[in-house]
């Protein structure tokens, strides 16, 4: 996303970058960026806490309006809450590897049987 809103500024459509890779997006030097400390995948909020999610959309329309200039960063205000996620997340270990690679094969499994095979000629 950060190199498709570069390309769009440069062709004169404003962006702005809501995410959690403050390190990798920073380094991509998009023109607007939104950091919420959250973890990967929830860059908009807690699923199911609309009054976040809708305060996080409406801090990124206002960074889009009045940024100051380009390779602008600001940082939500938001916590996750518990900010032990940041210990467990990606988490392996012996309490729940066995349930982590039951996920795994249900999901390797839903892939193999939603993707066709392509044949090759």
């Amino acid at each position: 996303m950060s190199l498709i809103s570069r390309y769009l500024e440069a062709n004169g459509m404003p962006t702005v970058i809501i995410g959690s890779a403050l390190d990798i997006v920073e380094h991509c030097a998009v023109p607007r960026y939104l950091f919420v400390d959250f973890p990967l995948g929830n860059p908009c909020g807690r699923p199911w806490d609309a009054a976040m999610q809708l305060s996080i959309v409406r801090q990124g329309v206002e960074l889009l309006r009045s940024a100051p200039g380009p390779k602008t960063t600001v940082r939500a205000p938001h916590r996750w809450g518990d900010d032990g996620w940041r210990r467990r997340y990606m988490e392996v270990s012996e309490d729940n590897r066995a349930e982590l690679a039951r996920q795994g094969e249900i999901l390797r499994r839903d892939r193999r049987t939603r993707q066709p095979r392509q044949e090759t000629p």
